[in-house]
Parts: structure tokens; sequence; C-alpha cells
């Protein structure tokens, strides 16, 4: 059953869509927007008509019906199978029972950091997190709207976890910057020495044999761990 499964998260939304009634993908889309799925799941019209086809031919949902109306072009709705129906079901099991390593583009960011110097870097993230703190004041704006209204917590959970990663990121962005702008981060005076000796226009080779004998302990230590020795 799960060979047959896309990894689309979109192609999930519409499989719960297309569980709840049969629909057009005009329709499909016109209802994520109305419950700010885009908030959550990437949406365009697009990636959503190639989402469908797949669903398709896999057998996932089935053509119900198509009409058209006067001179606009046919309109097909579509069903869910009763394949697409356990596909739907096991899916949403195992994605909201079993944790999955996502990788993000900031953690990728902070993982080849060390290719700019530390001041920029420090600057780039005091900059990160100005607009961390800007949208947390737009999150909380929204909470204040959704609960002066009276939205039930139901329609909201995605974005409270949203506001949790938020809050953590926050979070780990200041204590970054309290390292690095206090040099007291594990491995700075190595890291300001390479691109001081890059600065000053010493050759590759000859940073990498200056390091190591300026830092040789921590060098070792480092080249060990990665080793998993």
């Amino acid at each position: 059953m799960a060979a047959t499964r896309p990894s689309n998260p979109l192609a999930l939304a519409v499989l719960v869509l297309l569980g709840e009634r049969p629909m057009h993908p005009y329709e499909m889309s016109s209802t994520l927007r109305e419950r700010r799925k885009e908030d959550s799941i990437k949406l365009n019209y697009g990636s959503l008509y190639s989402v469908v086809e797949s669903l398709q031919k896999r057998g996932l949902i089935e053509a119900a019906e198509t009409v058209r109306e006067g001179r606009r072009p046919e309109r097909t709705t579509y069903a869910i199978t009763e394949t697409g129906a356990q596909v739907m079901v096991d899916w949403l099991v195992e994605l909201l029972s079993t944790p999955k390593k996502e990788f993000t583009q900031f953690e990728a960011a902070l993982s080849l950091a060390g290719a700019l110097p530390p001041d920029q870097v420090t600057e780039l993230l005091g900059q990160r997190l100005r607009n961390l703190l800007y949208q947390q004041k737009s999150v909380e704006a929204m909470f204040e709207e959704a609960r002066s209204v009276g939205l039930p917590q139901l329609f909201l959970i995605e974005a409270e976890f949203s506001a949790a990663l938020l809050a953590a990121e926050i979070a780990f962005v200041e204590q970054l910057l309290a390292g690095l702008r206090t040099g007291s981060l594990g491995g700075f005076e190595i890291w300001q020495r390479m691109h001081e000796l890059r600065g000053a226009g010493v050759p590759p080779e000859e940073v990498e044999a200056k390091l190591s004998v300026e830092f040789a302990d921590d060098l070792a230590f480092a080249k060990h761990y990665e080793q998993g020795t």
C-alpha cells in the first residue's frame, strides 16, 4: 500500500479533501485557501493539477464526473478510491506518530556558515532575529484575532505548532548570537583566525598548516569526533 503513495504533502491534502466529498481541482484549491492550509502546505494551482494527475495514475482517486458549463472548459470532479482512503489513513498515522528528520534551509546554512567570517554571520543572524521577532508579533496578532471571534483551538493546532517552532528558533538564535558577540562560542577563535589568514592572502594550504599548529588540540579532537573514534 505504501509503495503507491506519493511524498508531496499536497497529495495528502487532496486525499483528505476527497475523503470529505468529491471535488474538482479548482474547488480543492479554493477550499484549501479558505482553510488557510497554504500556511502549512506549499500550494499553487499548477502543482495541484500535477498532484491530482499523479494520484489518479496511482489509483488513489478517480474521475467521478466531467461537465461543461457554457463555453467554459470541461471540469472534472474527482472522488477518492477505497485504496486512496486507506493510503490517506496510513499516511496520516505515520506522519503523526513517527518523527522524521527534516532538512531545513536554515540548518543547511548553519552547517556551512563557517565559510563567512564571524562578524558577517553575527550581523546576518541579527537581521534574522529581527525578522523572527516581527513574525512572532504577526502570529500573536493572528491568535488574538482568532480568539476574538471564538475560533476553536482545533482549527489552530498547526498554527500553534508553527508558533512553537518560531519561539524555539528565536531562543536558539538569541543564544547563538550571545556566543558570537562575546566570542564564547566553542571554536570561535579557530574560525576567526582562519578568516584573518584568508583575508591576509595566505594560501589555503598554509592556512590549514598554521591552524593545525596554533589549534592542534582542538582540531585533533574535532577530527576524532568526525571519524567517530
